[in-house]
């Protein structure tokens, strides 16, 4: 339980530059969710969206996926959900603008790679700027996209961070419920 309370100091947050978290994934996922890259907070504290603020979680409780709030530090619960997490870039930054084009299209193609050796349902994007860049879609907006990764469905949703002000948490939880409802995103209860 006292995991659930760490707070990394200054020093961890510098330190927590460029690590990598590992993905939360298995074969036949119905979503995986994947966020654009790890913030400094969520590298050292070693979950993923687990930034005060960051409305992940919120929204996948709030729009059906899960039952209860969950925690960062209750992440691989998902699995049990048929739901997954990992990133388009694996390192961790201050800030997405840290991250060059480069990164986001090497990225993407890693990101590919996984989702044709994992074959999730859908491919959740949190971030409609990464997903333009690593998949070379530069007219994309939010919600589902003509494009597949093989069989698998691509939607691209708003990134869930705090510091994201165009999307609040209810609009998050609409267009969260819109995937979960749209047939393949639905977890199952």
């Amino acid at each position: 339980m006292a995991s659930k309370l760490f707070k990394p100091t200054k020093q961890q947050l510098v330190e927590a530059a460029g690590k990598t978290l590992p993905d939360v994934i298995a074969p036949g996922l119905s979503v995986l969710f994947c966020g654009i890259n790890p913030g400094l907070y969520t590298a050292a504290v070693g979950h993923h969206f687990a930034r005060p603020g960051n409305r992940f979680w919120p929204a996948l409780y709030k729009s059906g996926f899960t039952d209860r709030l969950l925690s960062p530090f209750e992440e691989h619960e998902l699995l049990t959900l048929r739901l997954g997490v990992t990133n388009v870039v694996a390192h961790a930054t201050a800030t997405a603008a840290e991250l060059t084009k480069e990164d986001i299209i090497r990225g993407g193609r890693e990101l590919a790679a996984k989702v044709g050796r994992y074959r999730p349902r859908v491919l959740a994007i949190l971030g409609v700027g990464a997903y333009r860049h690593a998949f070379a879609q530069p007219k994309a907006t939010i919600g589902e996209q003509a494009e597949r990764i093989g069989d698998t469905r691509i939607w691209v949703l708003p990134n869930p961070s705090g510091l994201n002000a165009n999307y609040q948490l209810p609009d998050l939880v609409r267009l969260f419920r819109q995937l979960r409802t749209s047939g393949d995103g639905q977890a199952p209860t």
